[in-house]
Order: structure tokens, then sequence, then C-alpha cells
């Protein structure tokens, strides 16, 4: 049974000393099954959020958050576009945590908000992408937090490959296309940076075109920077997600010029990783998604939508 806000706020005033409430409603979907959370306004017009895990998955991830939230320091915040929530205290509860958490402002991005235009919202989100790739690594590491070699996220990848061709469900011609790229040496030469990691639109805290904010730090890490593009590549704007991708490369300057023919392999790897976790539970209708989604995968790639996964700039396929 989902605990009531006034519940949640009562929790909070435990959580954080001297937190004076003036107000407190229902935060997010009735349909999240991860968390119960509130917000909370305090006399002094400041917001909060106050999180407590309903299940055993949602609590490893607000554990993760936490860790990469005070990873996080003021002077690594300094260097971001975008606001980062703050832990401000937490209480325990049912054997688990309630965890209260300064709010950010702004309303979650969608894919459908991204436009064809760098100077709007897809801009904004593709410099935002570009800044926490250039953060100093050297705090993730300091955190103990995973810190992978371009190797390391090659094996990977192909071991996602291999499990997924193990159920024969992949058509050929796609394994052919992931194994090409898995052996190409040149895609997978570039420097490791910090990433997300768990990237999606409604990652994205936007007010009118730019981000304000970024949400779900529990999977922080050193590794591809590909990770953090590939969400973008499920847009059916073609146009808007190379606004972005143009704009990460232009703040980035260009340094990884093979990013987007990963960004591409991995994206396609989800769909991998969907038919694997159907595989797994036993589920037909997730299954069946998978094939679908994988057979038109192969239909863009023979009709040159989805291009090479070779050593390629994002320039060049966009021109070809």
């Amino acid at each position: 049974m989902a605990r009531s806000h006034l519940t949640l706020a009562a929790l909070a005033t435990s959580a954080v000393a001297g937190l004076d409430l003036a107000a407190t409603a229902t935060f997010g979907s009735h349909g999240d099954n991860d968390f119960d959370s509130a917000l909370l306004t305090g006399r002094d017009g400041k917001h909060w959020i106050i999180r407590v895990p309903r299940n055993e998955r949602s609590e490893a991830e607000q554990s993760a958050d936490l860790v990469a939230l005070r990873a996080l320091s003021a002077g690594v915040r300094a260097r971001l576009p975008f606001a980062v929530s703050a832990y401000a205290g937490q209480v325990p509860i049912d054997g688990t945590r309630g965890v209260v958490y300064e709010f950010v402002y702004g309303a979650k991005a969608h894919l459908d908000d991204l436009d064809a235009g760098q100077d709007g919202l897809s801009g904004s989100i593709g410099r935002a992408i570009a800044a926490i790739h250039s953060l100093p690594t050297s705090f993730v590491a300091d955190a103990g937090l995973p810190v992978l070699t371009p190797i390391e996220s090659l094996r990977s990848a192909v071991g996602i490959m291999d499990r997924a061709a193990s159920t024969s469900l992949v058509p050929a011609a796609l394994l052919g296309r992931w194994e090409k790229a898995t052996e190409d040496t040149a895609l997978w030469q570039y420097q490791p940076t910090v990433v997300n990691n768990t990237l999606t639109a409604d990652s994205f805290l936007v007010q009118g075109d730019e981000v304000t904010g970024l949400l779900g730090w529990h999977e922080l890490r050193v590794a591809d920077p590909a990770r953090d593009l590939c969400w973008l590549l499920a847009s059916t704007d073609s146009d808007a997600s190379q606004a972005a991708l143009d704009a990460y490369n232009t703040a980035r300057g260009t340094i990884d010029r093979q990013v987007g023919q990963r960004a591409k392999l991995y994206s396609e790897l989800e769909v991998a990783k969907w038919l694997l976790h159907g595989t797994q539970e036993r589920s037909t209708e997730i299954v069946d998604d998978a094939v679908a989604m994988l057979t038109a995968i192969v239909d863009d790639v023979e009709s040159d939508v989805m291009g090479v996964l070779g050593k390629q700039t994002f320039g060049e396929q966009r021109a070809g």
C-alpha cells in the first residue's frame, strides 16, 4: 500500500533537522511502482522531495544514486550548466529508508520535444551531455565508482551479442553487422569519459528550450561516452537527434569521431537486451516485441536508413 504524502512529510521532518513545512503533495505518477514520493514546500518557499523505495531493486538504485550525488562535489557541479539534486537527509522506515533531496525545477523532457535546431532544446541537451563528458574523471575513481576501459566496454558489447545470438532469434544479417563493428579496432579507439550511463529523454528537466536539471545518477562511471548518446537514436525525427549530436560534437570539439557509430551499436544492442530480458522472464509478449524490433532494424539497414557501423564521422554519415 502506498504511503500518503502526509506520512512522507512527517518522515521528512525527522530526516532533516529544522525542516519547517508549509505544504505537501503527492509527487510522481500513480503507476510508479518503485517509489513513494512527495513534494514538500518549506515555509521559506524552498521545495524538497522525499522518496521511499518500494522494492529491493529501487532500494539498490537509491543507494547507488546517493553514492553518486555525494561524489558530485560543489566544484564538480559548478562545471555543469544545469542543476543536480543534493542529498538533505534520511530516516529509517519499515526496513528501508526515506531520503530527502533538494528539489530541482523543470519539467521532464520527451523525445517529441526535440527540434531540428542547435539553438533549441536539442542543442541544449547535446551541450548538457558534452558538459558531463568534459568533467574530470578523477572524482569518479576517487569515489570507488566503475572505471571501464575501451576493451572492457567492447567485451561487454560482445557478451550481449553472444547471449542474444544463443537465442537463435536474432537475424543473421544483424549478427553479421554487430560482429563487423566489434572487430573494427578503429571504432574502439576512444578516450573514456565521465558518463551518466542511464540517460533517456525524461532524465532531463527543462524549462522552455533549456536543460535545467538532470535526474538519475545511480550508474555514474567512467566509460564510453557513446553510452549517453544511444537513446537519441530512438527519436523518430532524425534531424532533431542529429541536431543534438551536432551540438554535442561542437561543444566537445569532435574529440571522438566514431562516437556516433558506437552509439548506434549500443542502441541496437538495447533491443538485444530487451530480447534477453524476455527470454529470462519467459514472456512471449516481450520476446515477440523484441524480435519485431530487430527485424525493423534489419529493414532499416537494408534500406540504408541506419547507415554503417564502421569508421565514419557524423558529418560524413549525414552527407551520405
